[in-house]
């Protein structure tokens, strides 16, 4: 019987994949329970080789959440086709398919920038501004006039959808597609009540 030879990964491989390995444990654990032992048992590995591409633990952790933060926005971005509140729901089933596969890191990414860990917050800060922003920039139909107010508005209406899906997720109530539906609603009901020029 023959093996086939191993094939020697190169580092920017090794680390991608020790990346892919993080994001998946992500999706079912919070940051804290994903530990350095854990991916070196997981993946057949020293735990040398994660201090060697990630530096230790916070580095690592810090990585996978780029990865998924750049996930979210890739599964959320609206479709070039449609008009705004179209766009806007295809963006919301992302959202929450997100959300819903991902939950425990998606929660402790959420109570980690709340708790002052200044890393994930840049991270999830970032995130939620190019959700946000994009908003405006695929806005064709002139749903959101880009002003102060109406970016503040966002920024809240970003924040309340947040708290709906976590509270979905955590506790039901509702289909998945009235959630996606309630939350879509709630942007031009809210935009509605800025004042033009606001």
């Amino acid at each position: 019987m023959t093996t086939a030879p191993r094939t020697r990964l190169s580092s920017d491989e090794r680390r991608s994949q020790l990346l892919d390995l993080g994001v998946r444990l992500f999706a079912t654990r919070s940051l804290s329970e994903i530990s350095i032992d854990l991916l070196a048992e997981t993946a057949g590995i020293s735990r040398g080789l994660l201090y060697h591409y990630f530096g230790g633990l916070a580095g690592f952790q810090e990585a996978v959440v780029r990865r998924a933060a750049a996930d979210l926005i890739t599964r959320t971005a609206p479709p070039v086709e449609g008009d705004a509140v179209e766009r806007l729901l295809v963006s919301m089933r992302g959202y929450v398919d997100f959300v819903d596969e991902n939950y425990e890191g998606y929660l402790s990414l959420v109570t980690g920038a709340r708790s002052g860990n200044e890393s994930l917050r840049a991270i999830y800060d970032e995130a939620r501004r190019t959700l946000t922003d994009r908003l405006f920039e695929s806005d064709t139909d002139h749903l959101l006039e880009d002003t102060p107010a109406m970016r503040l508005l966002v920024h809240g209406w970003s924040a309340l959808a947040e708290e709906m899906v976590l509270g979905w997720k955590a506790r039901g109530g509702v289909t998945r597609d009235e959630l996606v539906e309630l939350i879509t609603g709630a942007l031009p009901a809210l935009a509605g009540a800025v004042p033009s020029g606001g």
